[in-house]
């Protein structure tokens, strides 16, 4: 980590990570509610048994239900949030211990729920991080570190009409003041049909300095064959290492509607990393892939089907916090 890092990358050490439980049952309708906590409770005891995970739950019923599904060791706070997506509602941490926090607008005035503007704020008072306010639109999963003061992100989402109507000088300018980045990598696009307007955390991922790990299709009929090959391209004319990994190709919820399905929204840990599968046959290929990257690590699939329909995966309802000193 060099003297301009502000934001460290994923893989540097951590002293704990954050996340939520499922506690909303308006927003989980036909029989998923359970089917996420689930999913969730899986990711959660893993990681928990090599590093602390803190788990907001909103409710008495959703409390009595994280303590049902999660192991004795893992710290179940009780807080109030609209949704689980702590990635984009929650501070983002800094090297030297302080809690950035930035404006929401409910993912472009697309989902706007109580409370979301106020959860990052209740995780900077837990972890006794004084906050440090931005007033522009910012959420988490938008854009990547990698821990030498590189960004990467896509134009869709974060010079989007919706959020702030950045030009990209406005946008590096706003990063630098906030991030102390030296530089900014864009993509265009993200996944085709992702809630979130093209978060980079479901397209591509710093693995290492200069390295970006993204998808490439699966599938005759992979929705997002295009893409991918143009991301690619894109990085590497950008004097960025590529390495890719199969997507997971066309998946469908149970309506029969395409969804953002990617293995890319995985989440890195101390000695874990959880990466997203949904049912498809690339799925192996893509954990030995990523394991690859991190040998150090345990790696492994676990299935991420009903937090999908939320819009997101892994990466989406975590928020890593650096270990200090």
């Amino acid at each position: 980590m060099t003297k301009n890092t502000f934001i460290p990358a994923e893989w540097e050490k951590q002293s704990c990570l954050w996340t939520a439980w499922p506690s909303h049952p308006h927003l989980w309708e036909g029989g998923l509610l359970e089917q996420a906590r689930e999913e969730v409770a899986n990711m959660v005891n893993a990681i928990a048994a090599h590093q602390p995970v803190k788990v907001l739950a909103f409710g008495d019923a959703a409390i009595a239900s994280a303590q049902s599904h999660l192991a004795g060791y893992v710290q179940i706070v009780p807080a109030e949030f609209g949704d689980i997506w702590l990635r984009d509602t929650g501070p983002i941490y800094t090297a030297d211990g302080r809690a950035l926090r930035f404006a929401t607008n409910g993912w472009g005035e697309k989902y706007v729920y109580p409370f979301d503007d106020q959860v990052g704020d209740t995780m900077a008072n837990l972890s006794q991080a004084p906050i440090k306010r931005f007033d522009f639109i910012l959420e988490g999963g938008a854009i990547e570190h990698d821990g030498h003061g590189t960004i990467l992100t896509t134009r869709q989402c974060v010079l989007n009409s919706n959020r702030n109507n950045w030009t990209e000088e406005q946008a590096f300018a706003a990063f630098k003041q906030a991030f102390n980045c030296q530089k900014v990598i864009w993509l265009d696009d993200g996944l085709d049909k992702d809630h979130t307007d093209g978060h980079i955390d479901n397209l591509a991922r710093f693995v290492a300095k200069n390295t970006v790990l993204c998808q490439s299709a699966f599938g005759d009929d992979d929705p997002n064959a295009a893409l991918y090959e143009k991301t690619a391209a894109d990085l590497r004319a950008q004097g960025v290492e590529v390495i890719q990994a199969p997507s997971p190709g066309l998946v469908h919820d149970a309506q029969g509607e395409m969804m953002p399905a990617s293995h890319m929204n995985f989440i890195i840990t101390n000695k874990i990393i959880v990466v997203p599968t949904y049912g498809t046959a690339s799925a192996g290929e893509a954990v030995s892939a990523i394991a690859q990257l991190f040998p150090e690590h345990h790696v492994f699939g676990s299935p991420s089907n009903a937090i999908l329909t939320g819009g997101g995966s892994f990466h989406c309802i975590t928020q890593q916090e650096p270990h200090y000193g």
